[in-house]
């Protein structure tokens, strides 16, 4: 009897293990608001409070990644667009790598405001390999710049950056045929 129980929850394990990988490779796309066509993963939640939060996820346009990013609180318009500083990442190698600001802006009107930044050639091995464990914004004005831990989802953006990255090889893979 121990032994059914113990391979029931075994299967259990792995089907919620193998659901929950197809679900961060669900690849979507929208217009931007500049015409041009992105490719997304649904944001993840990477640290949560009472006070604050960041969600987002990876977007491309098959040219270049970005890093997407939905601080909350977020500051009025116009103060928003100004943010225009480098991101600040820690990942798990205990490196930093900074990405270069790339657009913020608010959508659905007003309610969301979002953060691009991009990844570097440079920076998409270490992004590929390691967790991040910590994200800085300068947020400007009085309070500066704004620290978050990640506490949840920490290989989110690896996982992401891989399904994209496999996608394009299959359809490179696909042309060739």
């Amino acid at each position: 009897m121990d032994k059914i129980i113990k391979k029931s929850v075994l299967a259990l394990v792995f089907c919620f293990a193998t659901v929950s990988s197809f679900a961060q490779c669900e690849i979507l796309n929208r217009v931007s608001p500049d015409g041009s066509m992105q490719f997304y993963i649904e944001p993840v939640n990477f640290y949560w409070t009472k006070t604050k939060s960041l969600k987002g996820g990876i977007v491309t346009d098959k040219e270049n990644y970005f890093l997407q990013l939905y601080p909350i609180p977020f500051p009025e318009k116009p103060e928003g667009n100004k943010l225009k500083k480098e991101l600040t990442l820690k990942l798990s190698d205990e490196k930093i790598y900074v990405l270069k600001h790339f657009d913020s802006r608010y959508v659905d009107n007003d309610t969301v405001f979002e953060m691009l930044y991009l990844i570097g050639k440079e920076d998409m091995e270490a992004m590929l390999n390691f967790e991040v464990i910590e994200a800085k914004i300068d947020m400007m004005g009085d309070e500066g710049v704004r620290n978050y831990g990640f506490k949840l989802h920490k290989a989110a953006l690896k996982e992401q950056l891989n399904c994209f990255l496999k996608e394009d090889e299959a359809e490179k893979d696909d042309k060739k045929k």
